[in-house]
């Protein structure tokens, strides 16, 4: 297992769940019926465009949750700047933030307490879909080049599918945060592309996965975030003090 992440994060806090519900009001629901099965949420555009946003996220950090802004913030640099420097002292973890090196240095500018992830390619993109775009290259080698550049413009981390994350691994060290969505624990059939399995991601060196659909559509969600957790605790056995 050489890319295995060696980070002091607590395994309880790997999984982070997308919260993609209609509104607040169904957000707060979802994490009350999560209960402590899930430490870590992501909030995105969804929800962001429900209105609400930053007291729900008051909110979670009330009831001791940790949360992610999936905002994907892309615009000038100086819109960059400022809002993410809207996002610091919110006790928010991770932000996402997506384009040039200008866009991603301006957010590594504004950051205080709160870590900058570079989007690499979203998961939901295949080699057919980057063409389209105008991205004459596959998959991987988009996303290694975007990793590299945001480590060397001093981004926290990237957010990269798990199947490209070994080869990233390899090329750039363990340094970066790397977050992995696109987590599916059977074959797929939604608009995910790029998909691995929990286990898969973490041995290929993610050192956190977002779980959205196959836990939010569960039947009983509560229970498979239990079996992704005891899934994480068997590669992570130690109880790893806080970063």
């Amino acid at each position: 297992m050489p890319f295995l992440s060696q980070k002091p994060i607590p395994p309880s806090e790997r999984l982070i769940f997308a919260l993609d519900v209609p509104g607040p009001e169904e957000a707060r629901h979802m994490v009350q019926r999560l209960g402590p099965s899930v430490i870590f949420y992501k909030l995105g555009l969804q929800l962001f465009l429900a209105g609400g946003y930053f007291e729900l996220i008051d909110w979670l950090r009330n009831h001791q949750k940790k949360i992610f802004v999936d905002l994907k913030i892309f615009d000038v640099p100086e819109t960059v700047r400022l809002a993410v420097d809207r996002l610091n002292h919110r006790g928010i973890t991770f932000a996402t933030v997506h384009g040039n090196d200008s866009i991603l240095a301006a957010a590594v500018e504004a950051r205080r307490d709160v870590q900058v992830l570079a989007v690499t390619a979203l998961t939901s993109l295949d080699r057919f879909d980057l063409k389209q775009l105008g991205f004459q290259c596959e998959p991987e080698e988009l996303v290694l080049s975007r990793a590299r550049r945001a480590l060397e413009l001093g981004c926290d981390g990237v957010v990269s599918s798990g199947l490209e994350v070994a080869r990233l691994r390899a090329e750039t060290g363990s340094g970066l945060t790397v977050v992995t969505p696109g987590i599916r624990p059977v074959a797929n059939r939604d608009d995910q592309k790029r998909t691995v399995d929990v286990t898969q991601a973490f041995l290929n060196g993610a050192d956190y996965i977002v779980v959205g659909r196959p836990i939010r559509d569960a039947s009983d969600p509560r229970t498979k975030a239990e079996e992704i957790q005891a899934s994480i605790r068997a590669l992570f056995p130690r109880a790893d003090s806080p970063v």
